[in-house]
């Protein structure tokens, strides 16, 4: 998988996070830097410092629980960060090959 669609499928998934668990029409801001040793960070924030993240097995069958496991799978690290006014859940991702030097974070 190119770094570029490892990034849209994490940003996929905190956002339908967000979605489902927040609810829709929260207002939400998506942040995509550049970091030192290769790596893009994604940052998702939202209102919300009651609702966090938590890492599941998803049952056999089931058809949703298996979000941040993906994101745990295809990223470096990822974590959770309480701040004054709600919570930010972010990802590092490499940035291999068609990343963002290539150009493929923004397509």
């Amino acid at each position: 998988m190119l770094a570029g669609d490892e990034l849209r499928l994490c940003a996929s998934e905190l956002l339908t996070n967000v979605i489902q668990h927040v609810g829709e029409g929260t207002p939400v801001t998506v942040r995509v830097t550049a970091r030192h040793a290769g790596t893009v960070r994604l940052a998702v924030t939202d209102p919300d410092p009651r609702v966090w993240p938590v890492l599941r097995e998803a049952a056999d069958g089931a058809e949703s629980g298996r979000g941040l496991g993906l994101v745990e799978a295809v990223a470096v690290r990822w974590g959770v960060e309480q701040g004054p006014y709600g919570k930010t859940v972010w990802c590092e991702l490499r940035a291999g090959a068609g990343g963002a030097q290539g150009g493929a974070f923004g397509t």
